[in-house]
C-alpha cells in the first residue's frame, strides 16, 4: 500500500481475514490485496494471517490480527452517507448481520466495528437556519434506529 494518503488499520483478534472478505462483499469499489502471514517465532502461530490489505468503497484498510489486547469502541465509527432509502437499507441490513442495531443510525457489525448509516441530506436538514425544522428532524431521528428518510423529510417539512 505505497503512495500518498492514509490507510485505516483495524486491530482484530484472529478475524481480520474474515472481516476483510465481509467488508469487500458489502461495499462497491472493493477488493482484497496482499495477505501477510506470521513467521516462525512470532507472537501468533506461524502461518496464521497477520495482515490483510483491502479496499472498501475506495478506502484503504489494513486488517491486523494483533490479538485480544485491544477492542473496538463507539469512540471511532465509520460514516456511510447514503443517497436514498435503498442504500440505507442495504448497508443497514448487511452490516447488522450478526451485529447489533443502535440508536440514530449507529450500529455495530459482527466484529464490533461501529458504523453510522446516514442519509446524505441529514446534514443540511440539521444545519437549516430554521430552528423549528432542526428541532423536528432531530426529534425524529433521535427516536430511530435505522434512518427512515421519508419520515425525516416529513419532519423537516412539518407534516
Amino acid at each position: 500500500m505505497a503512495g500518498t494518503g492514509f490507510t485505516t488499520c483495524l486491530w482484530f483478534d484472529g478475524q481480520g481475514e474474515e472481516a476483510a472478505h465481509f467488508y469487500v462483499s458489502v461495499f462497491k469499489d472493493s477488493g482484497i490485496g496482499q495477505v501477510v502471514r506470521y513467521p516462525e517465532g512470532s507472537m501468533q502461530p506461524a502461518g496464521t494471517v497477520m495482515t490483510v490489505e483491502f479496499t472498501a468503497n475506495g478506502h484503504r484498510f489494513l486488517a491486523l490480527n494483533g490479538g485480544p489486547e485491544f477492542t473496538f469502541t463507539e469512540a471511532t465509527s465509520f460514516m456511510i452517507f447514503c443517497a436514498d432509502q435503498e442504500e440505507i437499507d442495504h448497508y443497514w441490513s448487511r452490516l447488522t448481520e450478526g451485529g447489533e442495531p443502535g440508536p440514530c443510525g449507529w450500529l455495530k457489525d459482527r466484529f464490533g466495528v461501529s458504523w453510522q448509516v446516514v442519509p446524505d441530506r441529514l446534514q443540511s436538514m440539521i444545519s437549516d437556519p430554521d430552528p423549528e425544522k432542526v428541532s423536528r428532524v432531530t426529534a425524529a431521528f433521535m427516536a430511530m434506529h435505522k434512518f427512515d428518510l421519508a419520515a425525516l423529510e416529513k419532519a423537516y417539512a412539518g407534516e
